[in-house]
């Protein structure tokens, strides 16, 4: 299964494809050493129960973790969503020819089978980008996107979205930390997200790297291995939630800008977490509360819990109430 989905935004944004985040050359990070059993470090990943062993397929892909792997802070650039080039189109769902299509609610997200992704020409990609931005998330079944190279995976599929973007704190495989992994297994601690112990769910809702001052527009999310059950990967739309809101409050919200930023999120890796990477110092960058999609123009909420930090402009008790609202 692989899912392509949209971030819906004001500004021309570079793309967050398959999880795979980044342009600079690849280094050979270091494999995080774990305990060995007398308490001392050991040079190899932990492997045993709920650890892939040495003939798992894509062992490659694990994540490590390299202290000494920086990054320069990203340079701005001029981006235009492959999207629009199918606006033109006579048929601008002519690459869905032949498919199955299932809606999976009525105005956002859609199944499809009957189409491989790795054999679209470019012509058709720009139409399943202007597919994804109306539709907000598309799953495709039976994909042979996983065995694909990783070379094409970035390369060929990855950069022609746009500037791949390399995810400033999280794990990556060795050779390519343009991918970005969402990972766990059964070892304390290897879980992609920090979940409070307090709390009576383990939810958590984001929209990636949104600190970024362009953030991401679009990702593929494609699947590697997963155990038989476990917690679902869920999606909602920004889209439908802004236009539930009531007229008079949308107004007042598209009036608004609000501060995201990625400064919690080092500070959790430095003190150990998450392999305690840090490859780009963190930044902090003022975005509109309502954003407009470039291709579609439809407005969205841009907001999310995990980097939306304040309201500009706003006095703390009013910022709070709104956020937490939305």
């Amino acid at each position: 299964m692989t899912t392509v989905t949209q971030t819906l935004s004001g500004l021309e944004q570079p793309t967050a494809t398959l999880h795979l985040h980044g342009s600079s050359p690849p280094r050979t990070p270091k494999v995080q050493p774990a305990p060995a059993a007398d308490g001392s470090k050991s040079d190899e990943p932990v492997e045993g129960v709920g650890y892939p062993g040495p003939d798992y397929k894509y062992k490659r892909f694990l994540p490590s973790f390299d202290q000494e792997y920086k990054l320069p802070p990203l340079e701005p650039f001029e981006h235009v969503d492959p999207g629009h080039a199918a606006l033109s189109h006579a048929n601008p769902r002519a690459f869905l020819e032949g498919a199955t299509v299932n809606p999976l609610t009525p105005k956002f997200g859609s199944e499809v089978s009957g189409i491989q992704l790795s054999a679209l020409t470019n012509e058709q990609r720009s139409q399943l980008g202007l597919y994804v931005a109306q539709r907000g998330v598309v799953v495709f079944r039976d994909q042979d996107f996983v065995d694909q190279s990783p070379e094409w995976q970035l390369r060929d599929w990855g950069s022609f979205w746009g500037r791949l973007h390399i995810h400033p704190t999280s794990g990556q495989p060795k050779e390519f930390p343009e991918i970005h992994l969402v990972y766990k297994d059964a070892k304390p601690g290897s879980g992609f997200f920090n979940y409070k112990s307090n709390s009576v769910t383990t939810t958590g809702w984001h929209s990636d790297v949104t600190y970024e001052e362009q953030p991401p527009g679009l990702t593929t999310l494609f699947l590697y291995g997963s155990p038989g059950t476990g917690g679902d990967t869920a999606y909602v739309s920004q889209v439908e939630a802004y236009n539930r809101l009531s007229p008079s409050f949308q107004a007042y919200l598209e009036t608004l800008q609000v501060v995201h930023s990625g400064v919690e999120q080092a500070n959790f890796s430095r003190a150990g977490n998450r392999g305690g990477v840090v490859k780009r110092e963190p930044v902090e960058n003022v975005h509109p509360l309502v954003r407009r999609h470039p291709v579609t123009g439809q407005k969205a909420l841009f907001v999310n819990k995990q980097f939306s930090r304040r309201i500009v402009g706003l006095k703390a008790e009013e910022s709070d109430a709104i956020l937490n609202l939305l």
